[in-house]
């Protein structure tokens, strides 16, 4: 990886430690892990309390209504875990019971988008499995934060401002999320007591405490007060777990994602198609590049669409999705001076939501950790005792009977988030993550290749300007320069320059031959990267 940037230019440097680090999207959140690690805990120990803390504090992104996908290489090898900690539909969300009511579509405001949080269950398995410190140590942050008051970040400020016109409309959410019935700008203190007195009920009876009693009573009061099905017996029910992780090689590197119904299968799907190419492009800007990133992205999401959904009730044939053979033929589609018009029918709706961190601890545990509640605030409905705000999940699924991703009794929604690692002769190499609903599998790879075929540090790769093809349009961030929009608009592309940022991610990467991490975050967040 080059290690030279211009100091005259304005960025920040990779950050460089011996011992450990981590990477959050908020300053708060990073100190937090660092804390942990201090105090003799492991990466999941630093990964989980972070996790808390982030849902206090980035409330918009994260928190314990919604889910989390972990991936963890254990001890410094190549032996990668993975968690599914996605919720579940209701046991009555029969798609009769929505097509006998005229409801084609499952709405991101609808009360039937929210889903059982499945977070709280793995943050509680986790914990014990791979921790050292119990969950008093590990909430502790978060219930300060929430008790005492935090400080409102400047991207968060800017997140809160422009959900409050959703969350206006949900009177508990209103009344605990707009103080003074608006949304605090940066540098407003704001306190969350109900948050802080769930988070104790953890504390006290571990996932017990969320998934019953009073706050799984509150959970299904709330939904079933709007004519929701979720009800208490499938809070009671739920339960996350292990499953095997799924990988590529890329560039003789073992790429690793969350199976599905994560759609990391779509980032494999699309260093495959990009492995087909002896060279990507002449510069990591290049009109080129990108052209072929974007047209191995609308490849891959296609067949996304068509078989990502809960492995429990549909068979998805991930290896021959996965296969050579397959690659090849995607591969052979892609004119590299003209864009590909696929009419691709839009699935999921944009969205720049979702929190991903990464922690890396001195036994060189990797811990890849993403955690959401889907849109900003989720649902936008809060929880009136114990202020939880409750993730719309069920958006993502299909009202179509025919279709794998139709919803179902009990059935797990084809999910956007999606941690990533990489390994190499045996040993984890990058901890990464780029969030952002839709654009998750795009920004991953477009992260990776810029530290594999480009030779970025992790902080480099995660500033480089971004793309995202979506709907037929072409959306450009700002910092992309203009001879670089224009040859992109010269093979086709119809595009246009975007009002909002791209995602955001963290990445760790492990330097084993001289015994040091390189660790970036996002500029598009608030957060940091830091280490000892």
């Amino acid at each position: 990886m080059s290690g030279g940037r211009d100091f005259q230019a304005a960025g920040r440097s990779v950050v460089v430690a011996g011992e450990a680090a981590a990477a959050t999207a908020h300053p708060l959140a990073t100190l937090t892990a660092i804390e942990m690690l201090l105090d003799g805990g492991t990466a999941m120990d630093a990964a989980i309390a972070a996790a808390a803390v982030l849902g206090v504090v980035e409330p918009a992104m994260t928190g314990i209504g919604g889910d989390c996908f972990v991936l963890m290489s254990v001890g410094g090898t190549d032996r990668v875990l993975a968690y599914n900690g996605a919720g579940r539909a209701a046991k009555a969300a029969h798609p009769d019971w929505f097509r006998e009511r005229g409801i084609a579509k499952i709405d991101a405001d609808s009360i039937h988008a929210v889903t059982v949080p499945g977070a709280v269950e793995a943050w509680c398995r986790l914990a014990k499995d791979h921790g050292k410190l119990g969950l008093d140590q590990l909430l502790r942050p978060a219930i300060h934060y929430a008790e005492d008051g935090f400080p409102v970040a400047p991207r968060v400020a800017r997140d809160w401002a422009e959900d409050a016109p959703r969350l206006a409309r949900n009177p508990a959410a209103a009344k605990q999320y707009l103080p003074g019935g608006k949304a605090p700008q940066t540098g407003d203190r704001v306190t969350l007591p109900l948050l802080a007195k769930t988070l104790r009920e953890i504390v006290l009876k571990g996932s017990a405490g969320f998934y019953e009693g009073w706050v799984a009573d509150d959970i299904a009061s709330t939904v079933t007060a709007e004519g929701g099905l979720l009800r208490i017996s499938d809070l009671a029910a739920h339960r996350g777990g292990y499953t095997l992780p799924i990988k590529t090689n890329y560039r003789g590197l073992d790429v690793w994602e969350c199976p599905p119904p994560g759609q990391g299968l779509t980032a494999l799907l699309m260093l495959n198609i990009l492995a087909q190419f002896p060279s990507i492009g002449s510069g990591p800007l290049s009109p080129g590049r990108l052209h072929l990133e974007i047209e191995a992205a609308k490849l891959a999401y296609l067949e996304r669409d068509r078989h990502i959904a809960d492995p429990d009730h549909a068979h998805i044939p991930v290896d021959d999705l996965l296969s050579e053979k397959h690659a090849r033929r995607l591969a052979a589609r892609i004119d590299p001076n003209h864009a590909l018009d696929l009419h691709q029918a839009k699935f999921l709706q944009p969205h720049p939501d979702t929190t991903y961190l990464t922690v890396v601890d001195r036994d060189r545990n990797a811990v890849s950790f993403i955690n959401s509640i889907y849109y900003g605030f989720g649902s936008a409905r809060a929880t009136e005792r114990s202020g939880i705000l409750l993730q719309n999940r069920g958006a993502c699924f299909s009202l179509d009977p025919a279709h794998p991703n139709c919803i179902g009794p009990g059935k797990r929604s084809m999910h956007t988030i999606i941690p990533a690692m990489v390994t190499s002769e045996g040993r984890p190499v990058l901890s990464f993550g780029v969030m952002g609903g839709d654009y998750q599998p795009m920004g991953q790879v477009h992260a990776l290749t810029n530290m594999v075929d480009f030779g970025m540090d992790p902080q480099a790769a995660l500033d480089c300007p971004r793309v995202h093809h979506e709907d037929g349009v072409l959306g450009a961030e700002t910092g992309l320069p203009e001879d670089v929009f224009l040859g992109l608009a010269d093979r086709g592309h119809k595009a246009l320059r975007l009002t909002a940022p791209l995602g955001g991610g963290q990445a760790i990467f492990i330097d084993w031959q001289r015994g040091v991490l390189l660790a970036g975050s996002d500029p598009r967040k608030d957060g940091c990267a830091l280490g000892y």
